[in-house]
């Protein structure tokens, strides 16, 4: 499934040329077209960790010409085209197309490696990624079905009382389907997931009021933000922070990851609590549906790189 296109056009020696990037789900695909032919064709997944690609280009000056695409920063692509070891052509001047691949070492902890020594780890890490992705990826598909059922529940009725009811539903009927299948659908929280959807519907179901649903996601953070804080704290992250690394392609502090994901819990309950007393209705279930999954994340990348153990 495509989730955006770039296209960098640009000219080279008479040639009418582009470079099209295409962001999948699982992939990026780099295409270059020449005089409107597809003359070269290349794809990443994401688990493998780079982001630069090289393309040939067709040159009758006796020099290797090349065109490379890649991020600059953190989402934005450029290229850059070069004869032998001049560049001829950049789609934004002084600008490294392999700032992104720099990115993705620096967050591996492999900034300080030689190239054949990061590349090795590289792929290393991408197939022990691709592996737990193989595993996990069900479970990620049902938070997300479930997280779209919340949203268009809420937004056809109007009623967020009965998109909470409905939500917990839609995972409740995914606890009785994890006994009939073999893949992973609750992944490595179903016991305190289910519990957390036990609770959550009763508050669904004792408060149904438009207030108090927005309210719910703050009363049940604060909640979860404790537990997690005394997992951590009293108990070196034994339950949650072992969980939480199955799913991490290096090795954690299981303490630190369980307290930093209870600060990151409390700190989201406090952005609910700030938007639905400030905002509209509306705003709140687009910003609990679609805006703070990407603070979160931001959030989490802080906490991980905190609990990551550093390794020789």
């Amino acid at each position: 499934m495509r989730v955006w296109t770039y296209l960098r056009p640009f000219e080279y020696r008479g040639l009418d040329c582009v470079v099209e990037v295409t962001l999948t789900l699982k992939e990026t695909i780099s295409r270059l077209f020449v005089d409107n032919e597809l003359v070269d064709e290349q794809s990443l997944a994401y688990s493998e960790g780079g982001t630069t690609f090289v393309h040939p280009l067709p040159s009758a000056s006796g020099q290797t010409a090349q065109v490379k695409s890649g991020y600059y920063n953190w989402w934005n692509i450029g290229i850059a085209v070069s004869e032998g070891e001049d560049i001829v052509y950049e789609s934004h001047p002084g600008r490294d197309v392999h700032h992104g691949e720099a990115l993705v070492k620096k967050m591996m902890g492999l900034d300080a490696e030689s190239g054949d020594s990061a590349a090795a780890k590289m792929r290393s890490m991408a197939e022990i990624n691709q592996k737990k992705w193989q595993r996990n990826k069900y479970s990620v598909y049902a938070d997300l079905a479930l997280g779209a059922l919340f949203f268009i529940v809420g937004k056809v009725t109007g009623d967020l009382a009965l998109a909470a009811i409905v939500g917990a539903g839609g995972g409740l009927a995914l606890v009785v389907a994890q006994r009939f299948v073999k893949v992973d659908l609750l992944g490595g929280f179903a016991v305190f997931g289910t519990i957390m959807l036990l609770i959550s519907a009763a508050f669904s179901l004792a408060l149904q009021d438009d207030y108090w649903v927005q309210m719910k996601s703050t009363v049940l953070g604060v909640f979860t933000a404790s537990i997690f804080m005394a997992d951590g704290l009293f108990r070196r992250g034994a339950y949650f922070g072992a969980r939480i690394e199955r799913y991490m392609p290096v090795p954690l502090h299981h303490d630190r990851i369980a307290v930093g994901m209870s600060l990151t819990g409390i700190i989201m309950a406090g952005a609910n609590y700030l938007v639905a007393e400030n905002f509209s209705e509306d705003f709140w279930l687009t910003w609990t549906t679609f805006l703070d999954l990407p603070v979160g994340m931001v959030l989490f990348y802080s906490v991980f790189k905190w609990a990551e153990k550093k390794t020789d």
